[in-house]
């Protein structure tokens, strides 16, 4: 389990100041077999709309 201390707390903070903002994935990563068949659904998705 993670230390949750004030100090470590305030570690914690500075960090997520000091990151770089990023925008949000909009689609699932990876290779795995679970992964790749939703972003195949996505794609079929994406298709669908694109010729609607």
């Amino acid at each position: 389990m993670t230390a949750r201390s004030a100090r470590n707390v305030e570690t914690q903070k500075k960090k997520a100041r000091r990151a770089i903002p990023r925008p949000k994935t909009t689609r699932i990563l990876g290779n795995t077999a679970g992964a790749r068949k939703r972003l195949k659904k996505a794609a079929g998705l994406a298709r669908g709309k694109a010729k609607a």
